[in-house]
């Protein structure tokens, strides 16, 4: 075991010290203008970094190819939590995607199930090794094992969430040789299915929304609209959005200071200790800020790209290019939506944003990374 863990890739480790300070200073930033509601979650968030990295310590020494051989039966637990959610699930900000745990803790299936569809589908995919893929013997069950949890997921309704499924299917497909023709035939489907939805909704607004109005499910109605016709988008949208760039542009290069940002408070930017965190970095610490924290999101994909290069087992590279591509997404679309380049989602800013569910299950990603690192033997899949 010793020796296993002297194998770690510390330079990973180093990185994920930098955003558990970076994530700690922020949060703490964040909530001070608000701190008697939000008190101690500065200090939770290094509870749950402390509880993540015994996380991924945990998994690095667990072989992740015996995951891959349970990888059904971890799906099928997965569906089911979904289900379980929307029918059980507590009701926050119009979504049934938690469940509230003692101690004012929350859980969301969904951000467990990102990781185990990255794990069902490198099993998947590992059966070819490499080899082309076949569209009806391997592409379609591979899109249906991606489409349950979606629809499942979209009815929550969690928007975020069920679109980076969909990112982490096309990273996955690509990666897993996938041929051209397939490609076109999806992207082609793909076009052809959101403008026929687009036309639809746009056609049939009125009725779709008091249909919705009437089964108390407006809510529903104002988030797909907001994708649809972000033009339209919500008065807390427009708002949102509005703040958070004058934030991020008051900040210039260097910044107002920390915990110096004046529209950081939630009255100006809803929930920046979670969603909004970005707009805490644009505010206190400007452009050369922003920059660094890219930076460090660079070097810690690179790390994880590497350790993909070096995989001789297919399914560990398999795995590791759905986390990658499940992270820059995230991040791509957090930071885009906070400077008006992406509609206003739930997404998270990885390892930043406060959020005890998020972090583990990324805590939980990375360990798998580290145990594919670990465990690497060039042997016959």
């Amino acid at each position: 075991m010793l020796f296993k863990i002297k194998k770690l890739d510390w330079s990973m480790v180093f990185i994920l010290g930098i955003f558990m300070i970076f994530s700690y200073l922020l949060v703490r930033s964040a909530i001070a203008p608000s701190l008697d509601q939000f008190h101690g979650y500065d200090v939770r968030t290094l509870i749950f970094y402390v509880l993540g990295f015994i996380v991924i310590l945990g998994i690095s020494l667990i072989d992740y190819r015996v995951l891959l051989d349970y990888s059904w039966y971890i799906y099928g637990a997965g569906c089911l939590l979904l289900v379980a959610v929307y029918l059980f699930g507590a009701d926050i900000n119009g979504a049934k995607s938690w469940f509230m745990l003692p101690g004012g803790l929350q859980f969301q299936p969904a951000e467990l199930v990102k990781f185990i569809l990255i794990l069902t589908t490198a099993y998947l995919l590992g059966k070819r090794g490499g080899q082309p893929l076949h569209f009806r013997r391997d592409v379609i069950p591979i899109a249906g094992v991606t489409l349950l949890p979606f629809l499942l997921v979209l009815i929550q309704p969690d928007l975020g969430n069920a679109i980076i499924y969909l990112v982490v299917l096309v990273g996955m497909l690509w990666i897993g040789s996938i041929k051209y023709n397939h490609v076109l035939i999806g992207l082609s489907a793909l076009v052809a299915g959101l403008v026929l939805f687009v036309t639809l909704f746009n056609t049939y607004n009125k009725q779709i929304h008091d249909f919705m109005y009437e089964h108390d499910k407006l809510h529903w109605y104002q988030r797909i609209n907001t994708f649809v016709n972000p033009g339209e988008a919500s008065r807390d949208d427009k708002h949102q959005s509005a703040y958070a760039l004058i934030a991020i542009g008051s900040g210039g290069l260097l910044g107002d200071g920390y915990m110096q940002g004046d529209l950081k408070n939630k009255k100006f930017v809803p929930y920046p200790y979670s969603d909004s965190i970005f707009v805490v970095v644009g505010e206190e610490f400007g452009f050369v800020g922003a920059s660094v924290l890219m930076m460090v999101y660079f070097l810690f994909i690179y790390r994880m790209i590497i350790i993909a290069m070096r995989c001789y087992d297919k399914r560990g590279a398999f795995i590791i290019v759905g986390i990658i591509a499940m992270f820059l997404f995230q991040i791509f679309e957090n930071v885009g939506m906070m400077i008006g380049l992406m509609p206003i989602t739930g997404i998270t800013l990885p390892f930043i944003s406060y959020g005890g569910t998020s972090l583990l299950l990324n805590m939980l990603s990375i360990g798998i990374v580290f145990s594919i690192s670990l465990y690497q033997e060039k042997y016959q899949v």
